[in-house]
């Protein structure tokens, strides 16, 4: 039943991440927008922190160890839980992007690439969003503007790091270490999938190679079998010793009794 769950809400959830993510992306991109559509974001975001809040109540109900499922999905708890403190509004991306993770993992390995390749661009592009709300109007801070918070971002997932562009704020921080950990991570993953495609790829051929060594071997011993069959029908047969002819005159000795 949950996995039937899971399968039949992976595609709306997704769609609800995407409207997530603009709905938390316009009022950091356009923060002279009307009021009204801020409160609207606002009101999109929650709806949907409320979707994956009750995925994962569903998921709880339907799972037939509770306990074991709790403890087996740490993450998605945290996610849902600590959002709902006001002041930690920020981690409400961190949980979409959470609960958006443990779908993509459903997803078979041939297709792993494109979904940690969308990781990527997602964990860039809210990661540059989260700290440029962050440290736009910090005092001492050095990223203003979108370009620096996209630069900034790529800088620090492929752990480079130039310094042009640093969080000051402590928050800021908080958000480059997980963003450094993510990159880690994240190329750790595609790592381990290219090095299990090459093995998979030698095993195949391997077995393929040995598979045709079998069959020449098979086929080499019945060409030997057949040539000795050939060479033993083939061989002269040796004639036999003709019965003495008697001669003309002589009378046949009767047998001995």
């Amino acid at each position: 039943m949950m996995e039937r769950w899971e399968k039949r809400t992976q595609t709306p959830l997704l769609i609800l991440a995407v409207a997530f993510g603009v709905a938390y992306a316009v009022p950091i991109v356009a923060p002279d927008a009307d009021r009204w559509i801020h409160e609207l974001c606002l009101a999109v975001e929650w709806v949907v922190w409320g979707a994956f809040a009750v995925d994962y109540a569903v998921r709880l109900v339907l799972a037939p160890a509770k306990w074991q499922f709790v403890r087996g999905h740490p993450l998605d708890l945290l996610a849902v839980l600590l959002p709902l403190v006001q002041p930690l509004r920020l981690l409400r991306l961190v949980s979409t992007l959470l609960l958006v993770g443990r779908r993509a993992r459903m997803a078979p390995q041939i297709t792993l690439t494109t979904y940690v390749a969308g990781a990527v661009v997602g964990l860039m592009m809210f990661g540059s969003l989260a700290v440029l709300h962050v440290e736009r109007n910090a005092p001492d801070g050095n990223i203003k503007t979108l370009g620096d918070a996209v630069w900034w971002s790529f800088t620090t997932m492929t752990t480079v790091g130039y310094g042009d562009h640093a969080p000051t704020t402590g928050l800021g921080r908080v958000l480059a270490v997980g963003l450094m950990l993510s990159g880690i991570a994240l190329l750790g993953v595609v790592t381990a999938n290219i090095a299990a495609w090459f093995i998979s790829r030698f095993e195949r051929d391997d077995a393929q190679e040995r598979r045709q060594t079998e069959l020449l071997e098979a086929l080499t011993r019945e060409v030997q079998e057949l040539r000795a069959e050939v060479s033993r029908l083939s061989a002269p047969v040796p004639a036999t010793p003709a019965d003495p002819v008697p001669r003309q005159g002589a009378v046949p000795t009767a047998p001995r009794a």
